[in-house]
């Protein structure tokens, strides 16, 4: 009787055999917005990102209240375990309204898309803007972070998540800063615009 190590070794040789053809890996780093937060999970859009991309494996490992911090620090791990051709970082939102310094949130950011594009996995950054309330220096310098660093690295970008979403009643639940269900598709087709274009090429 083979072993269970025998029987992992047997299972990679076989994927691994001449003619396999290897469905894309993307992987998901984001906070309550891309981890389905207040609502059922196979209604978040990134659930529904893996049904429009039946042939691809999607992986979500959003954490909710995540910062950049956070997901630098688990980013080596996953990078190592699933080896992703794309990855989506969506994160920096808790920073912004935690108020944490604008250059840790970019030093972090900055983190995961080196260690992503080490592995030679394309990175898709997605921008995300704070109340007004903060001050507009803040709110300013919070939002162009984003395009900083995607210029700086040459990254695919998506300058804000919720775009679309303009009817605070059906599209954002109670607290006014998570999406609701309805709103899921509009954020799915946000990402979409910007993530065809890297799964297109070579």
């Amino acid at each position: 009787m083979k072993t269970a190590y025998q029987l992992l070794l047997t299972f990679s040789l076989l994927l691994a055999a001449p003619g396999t053809s290897f469905a894309t890996t993307i992987l998901v780093m984001g906070d309550s917005l891309s981890a389905a937060y207040g609502i059922a999970q196979q209604s978040g859009w990134v659930n529904l990102l893996q049904q429009q991309l039946p042939q691809q494996r999607v992986i979500n490992a959003s954490i909710s209240g995540e910062t950049t911090a956070g997901g630098a620090a688990r980013l080596p791990t996953l990078l190592q375990q699933h080896q992703p051709d794309i990855v989506i970082i969506e994160l920096g939102a808790n920073d912004g309204l935690r108020g944490l310094p604008i250059k840790e949130m970019q030093k972090n950011l900055a983190q995961m898309i080196q260690q992503s594009q080490a592995i030679k996995a394309q990175v898709l950054l997605v921008g995300l803007r704070l109340p007004p309330n903060y001050g507009p220096a803040y709110t300013r310098a919070f939002a162009e972070s984003y395009h900083e660093l995607s210029r700086r690295y040459q990254t695919g970008l998506l300058p804000f998540l919720f775009v679309g979403l303009e009817d605070s009643s059906r599209h954002f639940q109670a607290d006014n800063l998570h999406p609701t269900a309805a709103a899921q598709p509009i954020l799915l087709n946000n990402v979409w615009q910007q993530l065809k274009p890297l799964l297109d090429k070579p």
